[in-house]
């Protein structure tokens, strides 16, 4: 009974030796009698008892890594504390094995060293505009050296990055002047346009107004030279009636003692006059000789017409 049990336990021992279940995205180093003897993929894998073993375990998905902040030094001589993350994928898992003793440990260290020598190419300023730059130039340093080491680096990026004290006050400095001479352009272009807009206004104010003035002008022309004319006509009508009224018989008469009515009205209104001195012609017929001249004058317009 007890050599049974013991055959069992035996047996057992073997199984759990010989069969070994790999997780998926993970790869597992085999080694016989110390010597790498391939690489156990996921699923179902055989071993042969106490003579194979898994030496190593890697996973194979995306690994992030984190970079200890460091101090690197500008091209013009400035600290900067700079920190960043890596991440870097295990793509061949003998070499991750045997490749380094602790690639991990060799993508950070490597990682920071070409920071330092990326940073150290840059002036200050230009380590804020140029942060894609410098994360590609890191993973293209590192991703060179980790293929010895099984390793693809994906990508790096900066976390942060910390000048001095100083230097920030500084930038800040800068910062708030810039924007106050961004604020005083902005004013002046303002105070600018707005004189602009309002000699357009006032020039195109005062075109309108010539404008109206012009027309003003010319409709009051028009209408005094139309009412001129249509006074002319009137009168031009009112002369050619009375020419024709004289005709008439009875026409002379008519004409005669009117002249004399409007001689009548001149005298009595010189007369009305206070400061008008009056002379009376001594001869009375002086003034029928003038009516009678007057209708001389009316017999030889009428005769030439």
């Amino acid at each position: 009974m007890e050599i049974a049990i013991a055959i069992l336990i035996i047996a057992g021992i073997f199984i759990v030796k010989s069969i070994k279940v790999v997780p998926q995205q993970n790869a597992w180093v085999k080694e016989r009698l110390g010597k790498y003897a391939g690489t156990l993929t996921p699923g179902l894998n055989f071993l042969v008892p106490f003579v194979d073993q898994v030496a190593y375990k890697h996973s194979l998905k995306e690994i992030p890594l984190d970079v200890p902040e460091q101090v690197c030094i500008t091209r013009d001589n400035t600290q900067l504390k700079v920190d960043g993350i890596l991440y870097f994928q295990v793509t061949d898992p003998m070499r991750a094995s045997y490749g380094s003793s602790n690639y991990i440990l060799a993508i950070s260290q490597l990682a920071q060293t070409s920071l330092r020598s990326v940073i150290g190419k840059l002036e200050l300023d230009k380590t804020f505009e140029e942060r894609d730059m410098i994360n590609a130039q890191v993973v293209s340093a590192i991703d060179e050296a980790a293929l010895n080491w099984g390793v693809k680096v994906l990508r790096y990026e900066i976390k942060d990055l910390t000048p001095p004290a100083e230097i920030l006050r500084a930038m800040q400095a800068q910062i708030t002047a810039e924007r106050e001479k961004r604020a005083l352009i902005a004013a002046s272009e303002g105070r600018r346009q707005e004189q602009i807009n309002i000699a357009t206004g006032e020039r195109e104010a005062f075109i309108a107004r010539s404008e109206g003035e012009k027309q003003a002008a010319i409709n009051n022309a028009q209408g005094e030279a139309a009412a001129i004319t249509e006074v002319a006509n009137a009168t031009a009508m009112a002369i050619e009636r009375i020419a024709q009224a004289i005709n008439q018989p009875g026409g002379e008469q008519a004409v005669q003692l009117k002249v004399a009515e409007k001689a009548v009205e001149a005298y009595a209104k010189v007369a009305s006059d206070a400061t008008t001195t009056l002379i009376v012609p001594g001869n009375m017929t002086e003034v029928s000789s003038l009516i009678g001249s007057a209708m001389k004058m009316i017999k030889t317009t009428q005769t030439s017409a």
